[in-house]
């Protein structure tokens, strides 16, 4: 398949709520595909959804804490315990910022053939899976930062002060 182009804060697809998944066919075992190549395809990635390559379609997938695969659809289960930790994210290239989650997450969906699929994680693992759910919401991580952190990472992003590949330095 295809390693696809990561789409950077600013482009419509990332603050759109995704689509649920209805079909599962070729097409979607291509994206699934398309999306697992894209996530593999550069060290450092511990997940990519589907907006993030320009589809309005509830999937992602992950690569974290010896965890990796796919969910379609997912719905969240998350503990009350919370964890700070620094974030990133793909769609906003080198900036990192302390973002709380929840400890733990149970993840519920499907996979790519419509069968049921559950995961669960903790630390790393539980954050991804918030993370990309986020995602699929139309949501970025910056979006849950709070006070001096929030405005700090909105002064940056504002400013262009992250890696974007496609913006020249």
């Amino acid at each position: 398949m295809t390693m696809r182009p990561i789409r950077i804060i600013g482009d419509p697809v990332l603050r759109t709520e995704c689509e649920p998944v209805t079909s599962f066919d070729a097409e979607l075992r291509a994206l699934v595909a398309d999306l697992m190549d894209t996530l593999l395809g550069a060290p450092g990635r511990a997940g990519v959804a589907a907006p993030q390559i320009g589809v309005s379609a509830q999937v992602f997938v992950y690569d974290a804490d010896g965890h990796r695969g796919h969910l379609i659809n997912p719905t969240l289960e998350l503990s009350d315990e919370l964890q700070d930790d620094e974030e990133g994210c793909l769609s906003i290239p080198g900036l990192y910022f302390p973002t709380r989650r929840a400890l733990h997450a149970t993840a519920h969906g499907v996979d790519q053939h419509g069968e049921p699929l559950t995961i669960e994680g903790s630390g790393f693992l539980a954050r991804a899976l918030q993370h990309e759910t986020d995602h699929l919401r139309g949501t970025l991580y910056v979006d849950t930062l709070r006070g001096d952190i929030r405005r700090r990472a909105l002064r940056e992003i504002r400013a262009g002060r992250f890696d974007s590949p496609s913006r020249p330095r």
